[in-house]
């Protein structure tokens, strides 16, 4: 019972990292119905910056907003080269290659600046176990849990009482009425995809001092993440963080107990399923066009 305690701990903190980067796929898809598949390479580059300002003596905390910022332009980077064309020209497609080329760029570009060889990123709290119910958790893994329901929240909050937020909401609901009603929708999905490798880098500098940083690390992150997307419902923000929370446990419950080969084999069977059964997902909407 408390090895199955810790294990649900572990899936918990690790199933917020991938509801922290799905969140970011619902911002894109909301005002844009468009997707950044470099969401796992907006992931490793804040991990990678981080781990440079704390390198050159940046403290761990003040090195966040830094690597946040670093995100943001990141990303209204992607939508200004890669997002923005396709949506002028009403490509289905092409947005898709689009953001996925720009991730291999940076991928590339990661593997020449910092190397091919995972990097040790230095935890800013004891790595010394707390005992909580009788199983032992990390207080990185705490500070995992508690950033990323804070990020989401804060996101929220900015949608619902700024008037920033407000456009990106009226976006959301109907952007061919929104842009009549003087809104610069073209602006506001620009700031909905650096909001979007904004909470990506995030999740970076949270996950990276309990894992190795690297080149590769946003890949597999970013692919589970978009799975969560998809059974949580692209739609629904609680659905993201009850699909993450999901398929975190049954990551780390499947490879302790089967084993580490067959743990990501739960989460994908649940993937396939719910696309089979209900594609909107558990907790998402299925959005009914008129024409």
């Amino acid at each position: 019972m408390q090895i199955l305690t810790q294990l649900i701990f572990s899936g918990i903190a690790l199933g917020m990292i991938y509801a922290v980067i799905a969140f970011g796929y619902q911002l894109t898809f909301a005002t844009s119905d468009t997707l950044n598949f470099g969401q796992g390479d907006a992931l490793m580059l804040g991990a990678l910056v981080g781990l440079t300002l704390v390198t050159l003596g940046v403290n761990y905390w003040l090195m966040i907003p830094l690597v946040c910022l670093f995100g943001a332009v990141q990303g209204a980077v992607v939508e200004r080269i890669g997002v923005r064309p396709a949506i002028k020209i009403k490509s289905e497609f092409g947005w898709i290659m689009s953001t996925i080329a720009l991730g291999i760029i940076f991928k590339n570009v990661a593997e020449n600046v910092w190397g091919r060889d995972d990097l040790k990123f230095p935890s800013p709290l004891p790595e010394a176990p707390i005992k909580f119910l009788n199983a032992n958790v990390l207080p990185m893994e705490i500070l995992v849990v508690v950033g990323a329901i804070l990020m989401m929240l804060a996101v929220e909050l900015f949608n619902r009482r700024s008037i920033y937020g407000k456009a990106v909401v009226a976006t959301f609901n109907d952007r061919d009425a929104a842009k009549l009603m003087g809104i610069n929708t073209g602006l506001v999905i620009t700031f909905s995809y650096a909001l979007s490798s904004l909470t990506a880098a995030f999740a970076g500098v949270l996950i990276a001092p309990l894992t190795l940083t690297g080149a590769t690390m946003g890949a597999v992150l970013g692919l589970k993440a978009f799975a969560v997307a998809i059974i949580g419902g692209l739609t629904s923000g609680m659905g993201i963080i009850l699909g993450g929370i999901i398929l975190g446990i049954a990551e780390t419950t499947t490879g302790f107990y089967l084993s580490t080969g067959y743990k990501d084999v739960p989460g994908l069977v649940l993937l396939l399923i719910v696309l089979a059964v209900r594609p909107a997902g558990l907790f998402g909407k299925t959005a009914i066009k008129k024409v």
